[in-house]
């Protein structure tokens, strides 16, 4: 059985994958990066670093694919190719400025991206959604990237309100894991090109099918 759905006291939004359709792009800057200098990818690295920090994932190129730079030379080098494709088109998620705005006209919203600090502003400016948000966390200012709970419940912290209160709306497994881990309500929004694991979905409240169904509504109907 699902997790009843309650009003929430704030909505905090994951970004890959929940508003940018960036998953693709991530993956190819880091197998590019693998390539150019003597690693080796492997079939399970793409799912394995979803949801990862920039400190975690970059250790894992550098340590389970061979890639022999450091690691924070690998996140430059991975950074630079994601935001020289966002310069040319920002590859928003339908619905996604609309849904935020909607969700914000009733509730304080934050962000908890695994995203460097780098991608998430330019994301934020892009998409006009820097003034939205009243909290927005990296996954590089927590000891810890999904599954595990703290960039939840940091972002929960910056914006002054109880995780146990709060909603998430996340489209990965460790996404999923990371904020039903912090207590929160979870809203799926499941990724189309790297689906979640069938028992993360399982930890949702909602399952929704896209963000156009993303509205106030949803949360008094339980």
């Amino acid at each position: 059985m699902s997790p009843t759905i309650y009003v929430p006291e704030a909505v905090l939004f994951d970004q890959d994958g929940v508003l940018v359709d960036s998953e693709s792009a991530w993956d190819a800057a880091r197998r590019a990066v693998v390539a150019e200098n003597g690693g080796s990818w492997k079939d399970e690295a793409t799912r394995a670093m979803m949801g990862m920090s920039a400190p975690e994932w970059s250790r894992y190129v550098r340590d389970e694919l061979g890639v022999s730079l450091e690691p924070e030379e690998i996140s430059d080098r991975v950074v630079a190719r994601l935001l020289a494709g966002y310069s040319k088109e920002l590859p928003l998620l339908p619905g996604a400025v609309d849904a935020v705005r909607r969700i914000a006209a009733r509730w304080p919203v934050g962000l908890a991206s695994s995203a460097n600090r780098e991608v998430i502003d330019v994301v934020l400016a892009g998409s006009g959604l820097a003034g939205v948000f009243g909290a927005t966390v990296s996954g590089e200012e927590v000891a810890r990237g999904k599954p595990a709970p703290d960039i939840y419940l940091e972002a929960a912290r910056r914006l002054g309100v109880d995780p146990a209160r709060s909603a998430a709306v996340e489209d990965s497994t460790n996404g999923l894991r990371s904020a039903a881990a912090a207590g929160m309500l979870v809203v799926a929004l499941p990724n189309r090109e790297f689906p979640p694991a069938p028992e993360a979905v399982g930890l949702a409240a909602v399952v929704l099918g896209s963000l156009d169904e993303l509205t106030p509504e949803l949360f008094s109907r339980g």
